[in-house]
């Protein structure tokens, strides 16, 4: 006789095991965090690997375009821990650049400039400086003036502007005398050919004479191998910030291609002594589609009370204006 199979039997003393599901949305709130963190802490990305830092630094205003998908995520998840966070990134980018949104003050100035890389390719140079002439600036500073080219840029800027500084590429085109002219050696170590971007004049402005500084930095590189190259343009800025801090002047105004925005810390030695205006990007390159302003007028002694970007011309940069109150 077999025995009775045994009756299944069941432990109902243990619970069961119930999934909580995650918050809904929690990844939009999470790229939300992100966001809003790598704008107000964008110092704290080191730069040790490919200059990441001053990769992000360069086009920093445009992490504002990751609101707008965020937003619409957080709408369609129906998520309130993401609609929640989203104010962070909002905040943050406001904290930045809240000047750029709000109207553009009436600001009294003495003096107008105007920065251009005019491109050692540039097909219309007569074309070029009407359009740079077209806001009655008092200086002009040119980058990538070859030599082939120096005669039609001079000819076409010196009946308005007769007072003329020449070093190597860069140049300067004044209404007012120009005198102590000299190079400011910016070139880097790694950089062995001849190479001259950098230099130095005194202008005599009716408010008194200013130092004029007009400086064209390395170009930078972004690739696999060594990321967002900047190395170059780095040390010619510390070389450039060495020359500035050593200037007597107590006026002092920098204009040029400096191949970096005002945020990139590779530039920190010329702009911890010099500052800018912030009320417009004034994006400058590349000129088919603006996405960093890279040309810039800095002063020292003096205010810059407004840049802006002037239509574009036969370069790949756009030229930038500024006004001055000395």
């Amino acid at each position: 006789m077999t025995a009775p199979p045994a009756a299944a039997t069941t432990d109902r003393s243990l619970p069961r095991r119930t999934r909580v599901p995650a918050p809904r949305g929690l990844v939009t709130a999470s790229l939300s965090v992100l966001v809003a963190g790598l704008l107000v802490l964008h110092a704290a990305v080191p730069n040790t690997l490919g200059h990441l830092g001053s990769l992000l630094e360069s086009f920093l205003p445009w992490l504002g375009l990751a609101v707008p998908p965020l937003l619409g995520v957080a709408l369609l998840r129906r998520s309130t821990i993401a609609l929640v966070t989203l104010p962070l990134p909002v905040a943050a980018w406001l904290g930045l650049f809240a000047g750029v949104a709000a109207p553009a003050a009436d600001v009294p100035y003495d003096l107008t400039v105007v920065q251009h890389n005019v491109s050692d390719e540039n097909p219309d140079p007569a074309g070029t400086v009407r359009a740079l002439t077209a806001v009655s600036p008092d200086l002009i500073a040119l980058e990538e003036v070859t030599e082939q080219a120096l005669a039609d840029w001079s000819a076409a800027l010196s009946p308005a502007y007769p007072h003329t500084a020449i070093q190597g590429t860069v140049g300067l085109w004044s209404k007012y005398p120009v005198s102590d002219v000299r190079v400011v050696e910016i070139r880097p170590r790694a950089i062995v050919d001849d190479w001259s971007r950098g230099m130095r004049a005194t202008v005599r402005l009716p408010q008194g004479d200013v130092a004029v500084y007009v400086a064209h930095l390395p170009s930078l590189r972004l690739g696999w191998t060594h990321g967002f190259g900047s190395t170059r343009r780095d040390g010619s800025a510390e070389k450039l910030g060495a020359a500035l801090a050593a200037e007597p002047s107590q006026r002092v105004l920098l204009l040029g291609d400096l191949n970096g925005t005002l945020d990139d810390r590779g530039l920190d030695p010329v702009t911890s002594q010099l500052t800018s205006d912030r009320s417009d990007f004034a994006f400058s390159w590349p000129a088919p589609a603006p996405l960093a302003r890279i040309d810039h007028v800095l002063a020292r002694g003096a205010t810059v009370t407004h840049v802006w970007s002037l239509p574009r011309t036969g370069s790949d940069h756009l030229p930038v204006a500024a006004r001055i109150r000395l």
